[in-house]
């Protein structure tokens, strides 16, 4: 893996782990689409995201 120039670091600090990797939210790890949230932020609600157990109302 590249090492991140200090600009980079700094724009995704919230996203890097102690190591500088990038993580992500459990949820979003597997999620297609491209808004994806820090694995330090708690997820309230994701309206890209439907959970399995969700009610559904048709």
């Amino acid at each position: 893996m590249p090492k991140m120039s200090k600009k980079r670091k700094l724009e995704w600090q919230f996203f890097l782990t102690p190591r500088n990797r990038m993580t992500y939210n459990p949820l979003c790890r597997k999620c297609a689409h491209s808004c994806k949230q820090s694995f330090r932020a708690d997820v309230a609600d994701c309206p890209r995201y439907l959970s399995k157990r969700a009610k559904r109302s048709y």
